[in-house]
């Protein structure tokens, strides 16, 4: 092949992807909502986790807030364990 002829379908496939990226511009499907769902579930998760590790070793004595923190990052992991095999 010569490079004029390479050239060529490189520019016809870069235009080819180009049109069909500005189709979907906009547009998300149902997946890429649920994965960013997900995503922000599993910060809120990390963080409160985190929180309560931090409650446990900082207030030794208010194990009701450790306590609380815990269950509450639980359920929000369940929350994303249901998403993740749900949808």
């Amino acid at each position: 092949m010569k490079t004029d002829e390479v050239d060529k379908i490189i520019a016809e496939a870069l235009e080819k992807d180009r049109q069909e990226r500005g189709h979907r511009r906009g547009k998300r499907s149902k997946h890429d909502r649920i994965l960013t769902a997900r995503k922000v579930l599993n910060i809120v998760f990390m963080a409160g986790f985190l929180a309560a590790v931090i409650v446990y070793f900082a207030l030794p004595e208010n194990k009701v807030l450790f306590f609380s923190l815990g269950f509450g990052a639980i359920l929000i992991k369940l929350v994303e364990f249901f998403l993740r095999f749900m949808f």
